[in-house]
Formats: C-alpha cells, structure tokens, sequence
C-alpha cells in the first residue's frame, strides 16, 4: 500500500508522533513543505491547534496535493486536548478527499502545561494507532 506520513509543528510535539508513525508503517516522516511524489493512498497527516484551528501550511499543503490523495488519516497534539478534525473534514470535503473517521491526538507540552508530553506512552499510542488503521485500508 501507498502510504506517506506529513506533518507541520511548530514546537516538535506532533513531529515526534509523526516519526513514532512513519517508523510504525514504513514511511519516512516529512514536514507539509515536501508534496507528495505521487498518488498516495493513505496519508497520516499531522496537525496540531493553533488559535483554533490548522496551520495555513497544512491547508496548503492538501491544496496544493489533494488530486494525489486518496484518504487522510489525522494525527497531532494539543496542549488543550483538542483537534482540527472537523475543519480539516472541511477541507477535506472541498477536495473530495476522504477522510478516516478515526484520529489519534494527545496532549502536547506547552508552556508549564503538560510537561515532558508526547511521552513514550503517547508515542506507543500514535505507532498502535497507525498500525490498526493500516492492517483496516489493507483488508479494503
């Protein structure tokens, strides 16, 4: 299976998921600066919440790359435990890209908030994670 893992963070919290996940499923971690070489069927997409929402660079990135997307699959940390989910589906729907109903998202350490997060045991979620959803798309 085509599978890319791409990820913006600002502070390394959602990039050390990322790496846990590209480890998890054979795929090298990269920033949303780097498209997509090709067609990719399952994309882990890393994004964490800034005032609210998305960076613009994730936004970017799925416009710049969404014909050679065929399903998202969302990941990231949040110091408020919160996600981008719905206005990532948003976009998503824009584009006609599917996206997973499932994503996994943690606290990330900001400030004097949540120190020392993601952890090992936020790392073994993210890799547990991307491998339940890869062993699910490879039964489709």
């Amino acid at each position: 299976m085509n599978i890319a893992v791409r990820y913006y963070s600002r502070s390394g919290n959602t990039k050390k998921l990322a790496e846990s996940i590209g480890n998890t499923v054979g795929a090298k971690a990269l920033p949303v600066t780097e498209d997509l070489p090709g067609y990719t069927k399952l994309l882990f997409l890393g994004s964490s919440v800034y005032a609210g929402s998305y960076h613009r660079s994730v936004g970017e990135f799925i416009s710049n790359n969404a014909p050679k997307i065929g399903c998202i699959v969302l990941f990231g940390s949040s110091a408020s435990g919160s996600s981008v989910y719905k206005k990532i589906s948003a976009l998503a729907e824009k584009y006609g890209i599917k996206l997973c109903d499932s994503e996994y998202v943690c606290n990330g350490s900001f400030m004097f908030l949540h120190k020392g997060r993601p952890d090992e045991d936020d790392l073994s979620g993210a890799a547990a994670f991307a491998g339940k959803i890869v062993g699910e798309y490879s039964e489709v």
